[in-house]
């Protein structure tokens, strides 16, 4: 279903070429002065330098031809040479229920569909998640519910960080925890046990322990760092070791990803890329791009038309380590083979960049990825506190996620309880969802590359521009319909039709809601949720105005109420396809 402007520019087209001026002036825009117009054609100062005319002449000529096209309701040139546009709203009105009618209410969904890849940064096995790991989660869920919405076929991977030195350090602190374990007995024989020889907690206090040692215990260290090539180099006790590790640890982390709502396709991480590797670096090697450079292997990655100097990629260090770009290489490979992506996006710290950037330039010099592939680095800004610096706990330490998300609903239970307006069974539920909201809609109305502030007070606010706020709009307006639906039945409820607006806030609306394909279209196109927050936030704003002008269920003219039903009908489900897209549903009450 086409947009608006581009209906507009449709009609225009012919009236321009019928008086001999190119069509590609009949481009329509949303008027910047909606007191004197609702859209505007500049066309004709373009086309005026082109064919030497004066501007009003040519806006004038097109102007008197569009005052026959019954979608328009007022034309008027005016200087130096603009066209002023109002749609008619009975044309707006049919367009209206036209969109309704649609499952997807009139988006374009991709012409040609893709497979997308998305890579979700990686949080590390055996540590909990923190504030530091938000944004991947809440940025990369809405750009995959996005990317599925406008037809595409979509992988997400988590991509743990599972393969590392964290690894090594663990297994050496738990042997010298508890050095009695079979993992440890050169003499032991058969099965190792099914059962974790840790719990969750202990294994999120092992490692930093012996993070911490490992720096000023130089045997220790080393211990580790042999402990970390014998896990490489598949030594069966500590790969046992190992799986319980990543057993452990998904299920902590599954359960609080679930707490966010984000969800994975695969729950892969560098351990799968590792197969990969010796193949990746002869590979390399054959073609002439990985050279020797003080022990280390590199690829050079310069381009001639480059303004800034970029580092080769090391792919091997000199005493035979990979690194993660030797990783990320490899997981390219291994994505090619089991997924031809058409694209890939990886939702990582903006700080990352430089080493996307090698990993980028290598893959497309060493023809893993086709040419026509997208390779799409989205580096997010950080969550600061509001002294301006990192979000950290009273005590100056980095929080854990599950706390700050217990915080957020801590205070949204404050509020709710204030109001009174949820019933007690339904107060768990609404707490989770609005706590959700003011989390997530805090971090996607904020572009993803910029730094924001986080402040719990204003995002659990039920005002202003908040995720609280966009759900109580939608709660008010389900309100309405089920009153409407017990007073006159649901049959009157369906049967209600959009009609032509009677007043500036209902055409306001009407114009909103006609923006919704353009807005989620240009938010995929861009990789940008923050649209879609900005998007749902005009929608609620202009719903609030007309529903402060008009009486909704106590109207007397009843097929007045019936548009008007239909109107906010269409309204909710706009709402509510926007609030699915950032991963967040509206409650029952509020």
């Amino acid at each position: 279903m086409k947009s608006i402007l581009e209906i507009m520019a449709d009609e225009l087209r012919p009236l321009f070429s019928a008086r001999g001026y190119d069509e590609k002036f009949a481009m329509v825009k949303v008027s910047n002065r909606p007191d004197l117009c609702e859209y505007q054609c500049n066309g004709a100062m373009a086309a005026a330098k082109q064919y030497k005319k004066k501007p009003i002449d040519i806006a004038t000529e097109v102007a008197e031809a569009a005052r026959d096209c019954s979608m328009f309701s007022e034309v008027n040139a005016v200087m130096p040479g603009f066209i002023n546009l109002r749609i008619s709203n009975e044309w707006l009105a049919d367009h209206m229920e036209k969109m309704a009618q649609q499952e997807k209410l009139g988006l374009n969904e991709e012409s040609e569909p893709k497979t997308v890849v998305i890579d979700f940064g990686g949080a590390n096995a055996a540590k909990p998640l923190h504030v530091g790991h938000l944004r991947s989660a809440v940025i990369g869920e809405s750009i995959q519910r996005m990317a599925r919405y406008m037809g595409n076929h979509v992988i997400s991977d988590v991509h743990l960080g599972d393969w590392g030195l964290q690894m090594g350090l663990i297994i050496t602190e738990l042997q010298e925890r508890k050095p009695e374990l079979p993992y440890f007995d050169p003499d032991f024989k058969g099965e190792y046990p099914a059962e974790a020889p840790f719990t969750i907690a202990e294994l999120e206090e092992i490692y930093p322990a012996a993070s911490k040692k490992s720096k000023v215990d130089e045997v220790f260290a080393e211990k580790a760092h042999q402990a970390t090539l014998r896990l490489q180099e598949g030594f069966a006790p500590y790969t046992a070791i190992w799986n319980h590790i990543m057993n452990v640890s998904k299920k902590d982390l599954k359960r609080n990803y679930d707490n966010l709502d984000v969800h994975f396709d695969l729950w892969k991480g560098e351990s799968d890329a590792e197969p990969y590797i010796p193949g990746l670096i002869d590979d390399l090697v054959k073609k002439g791009l990985a050279v020797e450079s003080q022990g280390a292997l590199v690829v050079d990655i310069a381009e001639e038309s480059d303004t800034r100097e970029y580092p080769p990629c090391i792919v091997r260090k000199s005493d035979g380590a990979a690194l993660y770009a030797t990783s990320d290489l490899a997981t390219i490979i291994q994505r090619e083979q089991d997924f031809h992506p058409d694209r890939y996006i990886y939702v990582v710290d903006k700080r990352q960049e430089l080493h996307f950037t090698q990993v980028f330039r290598v893959s497309r010099k060493a023809g893993y990825v086709k040419p026509e592939t997208e390779l799409t680095f989205l580096g997010f800004g950080t969550m600061n506190g509001k002294d301006g610096g990192p979000f950290k706990t009273r005590d100056g330490g980095v929080m854990r996620l599950e706390y700050l998300i217990h915080d957020i609903n801590e205070e949204v239970e404050k509020k709710i309880r204030e109001k009174g307006r949820v019933p007690e069974d339904e107060i768990a539920e609404t707490v989770r969802r609005v706590g959700l909201a003011a989390l997530k809609y805090g971090d996607l109305s904020n572009q993803a590359t910029k730094d924001y502030i986080f402040d719990v007070d204003r995002f659990t606010s039920f005002e202003g521009n908040t995720g609280p706020h966009i759900q109580y709009m939608d709660v008010r307006i389900k309100s309405i319909l089920t009153r409407y639906a017990e007073e006159k039945g649901a049959a009157a409820a369906q049967a209600a039709v959009i009609r032509p607006a009677e007043s500036d806030s209902e055409k306001k609306l009407q114009m909103v809601l006609a923006k919704f394909g353009e807005a989620v279209e240009s938010a995929w196109n861009e990789i940008a949720p923050h649209k879609i927050c900005a998007y749902m936030s005009e929608v609620s704003d202009a719903f609030s105005a007309f529903y402060l002008d008009n009486n909704i269920l106590g109207e007397t003219d009843e097929n007045r109420q019936k548009g008007f039903i239909a109107l906010i009908r269409l309204t909710s489900r706009v709402l509510e396809t926007c609030m699915d897209l950032i991963g967040v549903k509206a409650p029952d009450h509020m």
